[in-house]
């Protein structure tokens, strides 16, 4: 209905918290990561009579939930995930968020929670980033002056940081206590920062170079005319048990592969490119199509694919297609692979070094153990966008 009231971040109430929570130090990072939020949380009300409630800038706190709530029954949640960095001239930036605001209205529009203008929801986000990250993300100061561009860029070791970027996890649950399998009729809307590692620097076994152990034919992730391209909890619980599996056995994640013919789509919950030579001699760099929605459109997919349509079309093709594990195996067998890597949030862009494939475990080239040439120069630019090395639309800087 037009009556109902739409999501307006310039209505926002602030309470600052009371009870300040402590910054982990650098070296309990490993340990305090992904479980360590901010001082904050924005949340906001939604109910199907009323549409959107003035949203709340409150302290990080636990969430009300009756046991009958839609989402603790029927999956009624969606997410998304984006990193908070602070630059090297010690601004805040954010990577591209009106993608991720966009994508979460698709997500949440799948599972039947309430629309809302994601342009609103960016700005909700900033003024969280705004209000926590000074504390969270401080600037590096040398004798009380923040240090100049191009000094400082390797912020590990700073006292007091969280890291040099904060995870930030807006999220939508179904919350009306209802058992019925129904439409839902109330939502809430939060938005949190959280501490984590950088994953993207090994494999979370340890070595250099993501195992990947590809998925058998029995182990669906996502299928046409589901929900793989939507950020919803249905979309990760059930890989859980496969993720498990294979990090006892070694493996850093699950390769997932689709259909008898072992179609190849994501690697854990990240995007999956391979770089090899033609049997022409044609240079490509391949992932797997987002037309069929088995496969997230992840932000750093999108922006991986543009920086090498744009600087690489000369050196190399990029091809979105539907491929299969057996082409994988075949490039390496006749030494036309070149390297693989995932894209994605949380592990950024992070090589591949093996993939177990059918009993047979397939090497890929990892130049000097650091990834491939191009994954590496990929990376770089992305992280010079990130941190304000280059300046780029793709950035969004955050005022404090």
């Amino acid at each position: 209905s037009s009556s109902l009231a739409e999501l307006d971040a310039s209505l926002l109430h602030t309470t600052p918290t009371t009870a300040p929570r402590s910054v982990p130090s650098p070296d309990s990072l490993e340990t305090a990561a992904q479980k360590k939020c901010t001082d904050h949380m924005i949340t906001c009300s939604w109910t199907s009579s009323t549409g959107w409630q003035t949203p709340q800038l409150v302290p990080f706190g636990p969430l009300s939930l009756m046991p009958n709530a839609s989402c603790l029954h029927y999956a009624t949640t969606c997410f998304e995930g984006l990193k908070l960095h602070r630059g090297v001239d010690g601004r805040l930036r954010l990577f591209r968020p009106q993608l991720n605001c966009a994508r979460m209205l698709r997500s949440s529009a799948r599972i039947a929670l309430p629309a809302f203008p994601p342009a609103q929801l960016l700005r909700l986000i900033v003024k969280l980033c705004a209000a926590d990250a000074p504390k969270w993300l401080p600037r590096r100061r040398r004798e009380g002056a923040v240090e100049e561009e191009g000094e400082g860029e390797d912020d590990e070791g700073e006292e007091g940081a969280a890291g040099r970027f904060l995870y930030v996890r807006p999220a939508m649950i179904a919350n009306d206590a209802s058992l019925g399998v129904q439409k839902p009729n109330e939502a809430l809307l939060f938005v949190l920062l959280s501490c984590f590692p950088d994953l993207s620097r090994s494999g979370v076994t340890g070595r250099p170079g993501l195992r990947l152990l590809a998925s058998r034919e029995e182990a669906v992730r996502a299928w046409p005319g589901g929900f793989g391209y939507a950020k919803v909890g249905a979309n990760y619980g059930p890989t859980l048990v496969a993720q498990g599996e294979a990090r006892e056995r070694g493996y850093d994640q699950v390769l997932w592969l689709f259909g008898e013919n072992g179609v190849v789509t994501e690697a854990g919950a990240s995007n999956f490119f391979v770089v090899w030579r033609t049997r022409e001699g044609r240079t490509q760099l391949v992932t797997a199509p987002v037309e069929e929605k088995i496969i997230l459109d992840g932000v750093t997919r999108r922006s991986v694919i543009e920086l090498a349509r744009e600087r690489c079309s000369g050196e190399c093709e990029v091809v979105e297609r539907t491929f299969e594990m057996r082409e994988v195996a075949e490039a390496v067998q006749e030494g036309r692979i070149l390297e693989a890597f995932t894209a994605g949030t949380a592990v950024f862009i992070a090589p591949v070094a093996e993939i177990h494939f059918r009993g047979v475990d397939l090497h890929i080239p990892m130049g000097r153990g650091e990834g491939g040439l191009f994954a590496l120069q990929i990376r770089t630019w992305l992280e010079d966008i990130m941190c304000g090395k280059t300046e780029h639309p793709w950035s969004l800087v955050v005022e404090e």
